[in-house]
């Protein structure tokens, strides 16, 4: 996609230096080549400079559309380096609850990865690509109250290593409501969340 759009303003700048070519210079290196060909037209000098600017303007639009589209497929590290940062703000001191039998309430290994590269993604602004362009791999170590991720995106080699660590928090336990009028305690976890930059 680069090439192509390098290519592109590259052809334009061809045509609008031929459309900035004068008649005189032309009439005499045709005329050079085949004395007896017959005079061209100012018209046609003039029509040919229309088209030329036109095939100009063309490329250049498509040129700065091309930019614009690889932009939005592709992540830069300014941008991954902005969204990590609000994805570890947004996830840092999040609470989750769990009832007495239930452990640790976040899967470090299935939903809490896809959680993280979604939050990322969210944080990446207007410009950064959607869905799907974002990776969270768990890294270790192999324990219910703590992990690491390896954050990388497409379009750039830069990686971030983001760090959580579930504690309990038992001022944020509550009773919820039970069968038969009875309750049933909830117990608070709180996320304790860091990011750097680099691979974990």
């Amino acid at each position: 996609m680069k090439s192509l759009t390098i290519l592109g303003f590259v052809l334009s700048a061809v045509l609008i230096a031929m459309a900035c070519v004068k008649a005189d210079r032309v009439r005499a290196w045709r005329e050079s080549l085949n004395p007896s060909a017959p005079e061209v037209p100012d018209a046609a000098f003039v029509l040919a400079r229309i088209l030329f600017l036109g095939m100009a303007a063309v490329g250049v639009y498509n040129g700065f559309q091309g930019i614009a589209l690889s932009d939005g497929v592709a992540w830069s590290d300014d941008e991954l380096t902005s969204a990590v940062s609000g994805a570890t703000d947004a996830l840092d001191g999040a609470v989750a609850y769990a009832g007495p039998h239930e452990g640790v309430p976040t899967d470090f290994d299935g939903d809490y990865a896809m959680t993280v590269a979604d939050e990322v993604t969210s944080h990446g602004g207007g410009d950064a690509p959607g869905p799907g362009t974002v990776d969270a791999a768990l890294t270790g170590p192999k324990a219910p109250e703590e992990a690491y991720y390896t954050i990388t995106a497409d379009g750039t080699p830069t990686t971030f290593c983001l760090h959580v660590k579930i504690k309990r928090d038992k001022s944020g336990d509550y009773q919820a409501p039970g069968i038969a009028g009875g309750s049933y305690p909830q117990y608070a976890y709180v996320h304790d969340v860091t990011s750097r930059r680099g691979e974990c």
